[in-house]
């Protein structure tokens, strides 16, 4: 009987095929010293073997963090950054996505309870119920500030900043593709537009940002005119978008590496996920000197969707773990995540950074020993800051007796390490056959203990053992029917 997963999915009865009850519960009382407090690297001065070129103490190697910021990279934000949470603007793109008002509200409440910094909305242009959405949500007091997005048009930017939003994202497409196929107009012409609706905006004291479409098949030359005019102009953001998917790491650290010396304001961008990069693209955005970083919960958008909150969260938790718990409410992320994906009907992936059913669920047996010494051997992040629990599988021919032996010390059973050695052979022995549940482990681990005490039973006697557990499963299907029958003639 497979386990089956109860931890962190919208309906784990349908949704998953792992037991969390069906595993050990990892509870271990040392605390990682994996990732420093200040979440850097090399020390102060940029080094690696501390102090005089020795090598540093022990405690030292296992605070560093090898994934934290460098000393030298004086652009990276890093442990300086805003998140633009865009679920309710390039979520409602996504195929399934339907957000009437009660859910939008929710939504963006839950949002603004894990303590991201922007809501961005979809704009009041495209629909009156989106624009009387876009005015409740304003409404609300949230502490995160409001944004809707919008075309680079004046009709749009008159209706947006009615509406009550503290900023408004304006963006048109620059690319040879988009400026031929979807909008006809010429770089002039988007210029012009630009300044007019960004001096628009401005005017009615609501934040702005301008935003490229396209960005990374546009012509740079265009790209840095366009940004160093709005700039000049005060605009507060400029932004980058990946809107097809097909920038790799290097292009996108290239791109706002350059930009960042052509501009002076803030720099967002929006990378889309239709070649696996978003969460790679956001991470060296930010180490190029980007503040801004859009996101969706579980990536949900256009197509494939873009940088999904919870991973981008992840990965820059195991750069600076202190930065981010300090920032968010981060047990709030699987609450998010199982609202939205019961809202657009779908699973929450088992491969899901944080929330995923096997995030933290150990197998393999010299896993299994590691982390239950020390959690950090085997886990960059730590389930109990997001309100989750690590497991250890243990019915399985992969298993390990240093995980049976926790599990023993957990029933408060007495037995050797010998005697859980040979406990561990027999499981394997069965697991060999079918997956052994924690009942299964549990019974032929009391059948062990209990047979060893009386003396039925010593290592190695194999043939001893199979006899305990034949005579152990009889006595339970006889009291199974007896209940049965007590039941019937009940019933009858």
């Amino acid at each position: 009987m497979s386990p089956q997963c109860t931890c962190s999915h919208t309906n784990p009865e349908s949704l998953s095929t792992t037991d969390k009850s069906q595993m050990v519960p990892v509870v271990n009382g040392s605390s990682s010293k994996v990732n420093g407090a200040n979440g850097t690297s090399n020390g102060v001065n940029g080094t690696s073997n501390g102090v005089n070129g020795h090598r540093p103490h022990s405690n030292e190697q296992q605070r560093r963090n090898p994934y934290g910021p460098r000393a030298s990279d004086f652009l990276s934000n890093i442990s300086n950054f805003s998140i633009i949470e865009s679920t309710l603007r390039e979520g409602e793109q996504f195929a399934n996505a339907f957000f009437d008002t009660k859910t939008k509200i929710a939504i963006a409440k839950a949002l603004d309870a894990f303590g991201v910094e922007y809501i961005e909305l979809t704009s009041p242009a495209a629909s009156e119920q989106s624009r009387a959405d876009c005015e409740a949500i304003c409404k609300l007091g949230l502490k995160a500030k409001i944004l809707t997005h919008i075309r680079c048009h004046m009709d749009d930017a008159r209706i947006a900043v009615e509406t009550g939003v503290d900023g408004v994202d304006v963006v048109i497409g620059t690319s040879s593709f988009l400026r031929e196929f979807s909008h006809g107009k010429d770089m002039t012409y988007i210029t012009k537009t630009a300044i007019e609706v960004i001096t628009f905006v401005k005017s009615k004291g609501v934040e702005v940002r301008f935003s490229s479409e396209d960005s990374f098949r546009s012509d740079l030359v265009d790209l840095l005119s366009i940004y160093q005019t709005v700039d000049k102009i005060g605009v507060n953001r400029v932004g980058i978008a990946d809107t097809v998917g097909c920038a790799n790491p290097r292009q996108v650290y290239d791109l706002v590496r350059t930009l960042r010396g052509v501009v002076g304001c803030d720099i967002e961008t929006h990378f889309h996920n239709d070649t696996g990069m978003a969460i790679a693209n956001a991470y060296c955005a930010l180490e190029a000197g980007a503040t801004h970083i859009d996101t969706s919960v579980l990536g949900i958008g256009e197509r494939v969707g873009i940088t999904p909150l919870g991973g981008l969260v992840a990965c820059l938790y195991a750069a600076n773990p202190e930065y981010v718990k300090a920032k968010y409410n981060l047990p709030m992320l699987r609450e998010i995540e199982n609202l939205v994906a019961e809202a657009v009907e779908v699973n929450v992936p088992f491969m899901n950074p944080i929330t995923g059913y096997c995030a933290f669920t150990h197998k393999a047996g010299i896993h299994a020993k590691a982390i239950l010494n020390n959690p950090s051997t085997y886990e960059i992040l730590k389930p109990e800051d997001f309100g989750l629990t690590r497991y250890v599988s243990i019915g399985h021919r992969l298993t390990g007796w240093n995980a049976v032996k926790s599990r023993v010390e957990q029933l408060g059973l007495t037995l050797t390490d010998d005697e859980i050695k040979d406990a561990t052979a027999k499981i394997k022995e069965l697991a060999d056959v079918r997956t052994q549940s924690m009942d299964d482990v549990d019974s032929l681990l009391r059948v062990y203990h209990s047979g060893i005490q009386s003396g039925e039973l010593a290592v190695g006697q194999k043939e001893a053992l199979d006899r305990l557990l034949l005579q152990h499963r009889k006595s339970v299907s006889g009291e199974r029917e007896e209940l049965e029958a007590v039941a019937i003639a009940a019933a009858a």
